[in-house]
């Protein structure tokens, strides 16, 4: 997968991500979730767990709308701790106006990589009776951020001078609904300009395959690096949790009865294993281009998953340490 370079003849902000995807590597990233409350330290803390271990971490913008630091801060910390981040952006709580703004502002402060999503709605969140925005959705907002990027402008047709430059990322879910249309509605977002895809949790390979067969037979995986979804489940109460109330999330039965049919106190181990299987598979599909660790609450527990998996620290981390003198 070769990433997108600016139309408009400036050079793009060459990102560990974005490297990592253009050298065919099998990529990880990971996610940070913002602290609820005004403590820095909570954000380095956890980069401390993910440092060498992935290319990027996302930055959640008020997962599932829920208040928590902004995005933009914690990548700002993110990156001044020594792991590049992903700046998540969605439509749910920003007009065109201040989604362009932050656009802008992310690229004038070094932010490399931005994962642009429509949102969930505030009634799932902490505050359900806030009023919605979305004045534009994730699709939208991806070409957005390819106009501004590539030609310069926004979207009043105004000139953007000088033009921003990030890596543009998208979300994509596999298991929703109707699952046949899922490979074409990734290539409308890859039209747009996303250059990269993160899918929700893979439990179900068989499903996926199938997806990832449909990206392959549109050209989806020349132009775009699908990263897969992947985590470990370490409690049958996270297990009921995810397989019957969260929307989108296919777990197969006979994963659930594995995970039934070890002692308690072995979930979370089998749970592991489980995920780390789930990599090796990845690794060996064509036209995957890594995998997206998401295990919330245990970051520490993501480099024994690469380890087991035979993923590893970045190979180029270390290299880059001693060119630069710094972490990154």
């Amino acid at each position: 997968m070769t990433a997108g370079a600016a139309g408009n003849g400036q050079v793009p902000v060459s990102g560990r991500l974005r490297r990592a995807l253009a050298s065919g590597r099998f990529v990880v990233t990971a996610e940070i979730g913002p602290p609820r409350g005004a403590d820095p330290a909570a954000i380095a803390k956890k980069a401390d767990l993910l440092r060498g271990w992935v290319d990027a971490a996302n930055v959640t913008d008020n997962q599932s709308a829920h208040v928590r630091l902004s995005s933009f801060a914690g990548s700002l910390l993110a990156m001044n701790a020594g792991v590049e981040p992903v700046m998540q952006l969605t439509c749910r709580d920003r007009n065109r106006i201040a989604l362009q703004s932050d656009l802008i502002s992310a690229a004038t402060l070094g932010i490399p990589n931005i994962l642009l999503l429509t949102g969930d709605h505030p009634r799932f969140g902490d505050h359900p009776d806030a009023k919605a925005v979305f004045d534009i959705d994730g699709v939208q907002l991806v070409w957005t951020a390819r106009t501004m990027r590539d030609q310069g402008r926004l979207l009043s047709g105004r000139r953007v001078d000088p033009a921003p430059h990030w890596l543009i990322g998208t979300v994509e879910n596999p298991f929703s609904p109707p699952i046949s249309f899922r490979a074409r509605r990734l290539a409308k977002k890859v039209a747009a300009g996303a250059e990269f895809a993160q899918t929700q949790f893979v439990f179900d390979l068989d499903i996926f395959e199938r997806f990832m067969s449909d990206v392959r037979d549109l050209g989806i995986d020349r132009t775009c690096g699908v990263i897969a979804g992947v985590g470990p489940v370490r409690s049958l109460r996270a297990l009921e949790y995810i397989s019957t109330k969260v929307p989108g999330i296919h777990v197969p039965d006979a994963m659930i009865r594995r995970l039934r049919g070890v002692p308690a106190d072995r979930v979370a181990d089998e749970g592991m294993q489980i995920c780390v299987e789930i990599i090796q598979r990845l690794t060996e599909i064509s036209g995957v281009a890594g995998a997206h660790v998401m295990a919330f609450g245990y970051e520490r527990g993501i480099p024994e998953i690469l380890e087991r998996a035979g993923v590893g620290r970045r190979p180029d981390h270390a290299a880059a340490n001693e060119g630069s003198g710094r972490a990154g």
